[in-house]
């Protein structure tokens, strides 16, 4: 029994004396292993901002920053160098970027990808030395768009972030790049790639919708918020105060149907109505032709295309116009062209036959704007034909 008791003694003495070494060892191997991390750390900045001495980590929050900066770290060179996750080919692209005090790229290189071809690797030396003016400059790679663009586009962000961090509010991103960045930021899965959808339903305090393109779902733009939802129409934005707009928007649209009307049956429909469908609730979807520069305008000069605008409208069954899209056209380049532009056609949105007319004219294009002012108008007279016109 003594010797029992003996042996456990000497056990227990044995663990207490190796928890002291221990405890002895990671107070003495402690701060040699976080130095030796934050010199790792340092060391991988150091890599794109050779000059940055040491560096201090900025808390984000509270800055609006792109969607694809993920970190960001202050130089003692009053430089930043940022970590952007990006989608290039494929997810999961990783990039380091350094932006000196004056705005040039002091360095980029590639941390993670999934990326095939590999210009990942050596692209990043390209857009050493660039600025917000000239980063646009640099070519993409022929056979790795998809790659490069990505690259060049996050870096561009640090040199956007770059800006913000110091006090600006500049923004270099363009309007599209923005609104990808805002879509990607509310639907990472979706991997920046998403398409307008064209709305036939009243959807009370919508904007837009967008869904993504490799089908993991959609945003919906309610004010200044981006709230995302599943395929079912369930929202995954956190903590939003718009879930309930949303959630009602979806439920319309996944639930509308559109049925195609037989123009045959109804008479006065005017020539120039190329085809036609009703919704469940009572909404038109029309595809219309406009007479623009292509028919009515030409000359020895400068002769006409021979084509219509094509046009697609949806309106209410009181006349209110829902959604409005330049389907085809071939307009004067540069001109009349701009009919396909967002800018212009959705000014149609929430226009009536009284007001339809309060939208600014393409400059130089009177042709165009006539002409698609003229589709617009008899869209509404195939709404008045089709809620009480005689079958015939």
């Amino acid at each position: 029994m003594k010797k029992s008791i003996k042996n456990v003694f000497v056990l227990v003495s044995i663990c207490a004396v190796v928890s002291v070494l221990l405890a002895i060892t990671n107070a003495v191997t402690a701060p040699i292993i976080a130095e030796n991390e934050r010199a790792s750390a340092n060391a991988a900045l150091l890599e794109v901002m050779p000059d940055g001495g040491s560096f201090t980590s900025v808390a984000l929050d509270g800055y609006t920053l792109p969607a694809t900066v993920t970190e960001a770290y202050l130089g003692e060179n009053g430089g930043y160098v940022f970590k952007l996750k990006t989608v290039g080919y494929s997810s999961g692209f990783v990039i380091m970027c350094g932006v000196n005090a004056d705005g040039t790229v002091s360095g980029a290189v590639c941390l993670a990808s999934t990326e095939t071809l590999g210009h990942e690797k050596t692209f990043g030396a390209l857009l050493t030395g660039k600025t917000a003016e000239n980063i646009d400059a640099v070519d993409t790679v022929s056979g790795a768009t998809k790659t490069t663009g990505a690259y060049r586009a996050a870096v561009k962000d640090a040199l956007n972030a770059a800006l913000i961090l110091g006090g600006g509010s500049v923004d270099i991103r363009t309007e599209e790049e923005i609104l990808r960045d805002r879509l990607t930021a509310a639907l990472p899965a979706a991997q920046g790639e998403f398409e307008k959808l064209f709305i036939t339903e009243s959807l009370d305090g919508v904007d837009a919708v967008y869904a993504a393109v490799n089908r993991t779902g959609y945003v919906l733009v309610i004010g200044d918020a981006f709230v995302a939802t599943d395929l079912d129409g369930h929202v995954i934005t956190k903590e939003t105060a718009q879930d309930e707009t949303a959630e009602t928007a979806m439920a319309a649209l996944l639930a509308s149907e559109l049925s195609p009307i037989t123009l045959d049956a109804y008479e006065g429909l005017p020539s120039q109505l190329v085809s036609a469908s009703r919704t469940a609730t009572g909404n038109y979807d029309l595809v219309i032709k406009g007479a623009g520069y292509g028919i009515a305008g030409g000359s020895a000069y400068h002769p006409a295309s021979g084509e219509y605008i094509y046009i697609r409208v949806s309106l209410t069954r009181d006349g209110r116009i829902l959604d409005c899209l330049t389907l085809s056209q071939a307009e004067t380049d540069g001109i009349g062209s701009a009919c396909a532009d967002e800018s212009f056609y959705g000014q149609f949105v929430g226009k009536t036959e009284e007001t339809y007319g309060e939208i600014d004219a393409i400059g130089g294009a009177t042709y165009t704007t006539d002409g698609y002012k003229q589709a617009i108008l008899r869209a509404f007279a195939c709404v008045k034909i089709f809620e009480g016109g005689v079958e015939s």
